[in-house]
């Protein structure tokens, strides 16, 4: 595993261990309630490239748990910081695993033990899990988070850290997106990214010239992806509008001249 050296701010896209491994983006909101749903968490990560993140090994999950305490550290600072000089505060984050609970599925499925029936949304295969002690508990709880509660007092399974655990599907969090190696490139508008490579081989993308700024404005830019789910669905209706107005005009208008 890489050993990560560089001050990792949230929102920033980081890739370690070449070219050819997938890269990452922690979001990560000091403001609780600009966190986000989980189906709201898997549509932010797809307008930007990615998909929901999938831990398909215990070195992955030891990347994601590393670029964690990076964050955690102290290095996204500012207002609203966490416990340890400035870091992250408590705070879990959604990943792409979720259970398929549909009528068909539980029908085709009547022998299948609960943990069995979650699956990544990514369309990953890969069986690793790393579910906290005595969960998923499953019941109404069908998306999973990864535990990220540095002041909580431990449990049974140990510090609430980096474990999953299954939770209501529309609870609040944080969430992290992952990337096609390199596919993140294109969504830069365009630009070309600069690399700041570290110590251990990880790098973090940023845009050419760009400064490091803190954290309430790193993730204003997928706070307006979320803006974009209400605004794209309302253009049909607009132009529905706009046509049935026009027509209405042009009929008036017809009925006018028919009269004169």
């Amino acid at each position: 595993s890489p050993v990560y050296h560089l001050s990792i701010l949230s929102g920033q896209t980081v890739c370690s261990g070449g070219p050819e491994q997938p890269c990452y983006k922690i979001a990560y909101f000091h403001d609780v309630s600009s966190r986000v749903a989980f189906r709201e968490a898997c549509r932010a990560c797809e307008m930007d490239g990615g998909s929901l993140l999938s831990i398909e090994s215990p070195a992955e999950q030891r990347d994601i748990e590393h670029l964690l305490q990076e964050l955690r550290s102290g290095a996204v600072g500012g207002a609203g910081g966490g416990a340890g000089g400035g870091g992250i505060a408590d705070g879990d984050f959604w990943i792409g695993l979720t259970r398929v609970d549909d009528v068909e599925s539980a029908l085709s499925n009547s022998f299948t033990s609960c943990p069995q029936l979650y699956h990544w949304t990514d369309g990953s295969v890969a069986p690793f899990r790393n579910w906290y002690f005595d969960e998923p508990s499953c019941g109404g709880e069908a998306c999973v988070v990864m535990y990220h509660q540095p002041t909580a007092l431990p449990g049974l399974g140990g510090a609430y850290l980096y474990q999953w655990n299954d939770d209501r599907c529309n609870m609040k969090h944080n969430f992290i997106c992952k990337y096609e190696p390199e596919s993140h490139l294109v969504k830069e508008h365009g630009d070309t990214p600069g690399t700041d490579a570290t110590a251990g081989g990880g790098v973090v993308k940023q845009p050419a010239g760009s400064e490091e700024v803190p954290p309430q404005v790193t993730m204003a830019g997928a706070s307006g992806m979320l803006l974009v789910y209400v605004i794209i669905p309302t253009i049909p209706l607009l132009l529905l509008i706009l046509v049935a107005s026009g027509t209405c005009c042009f009929q008036m208008l017809s009925r006018s001249e028919a009269a004169e």
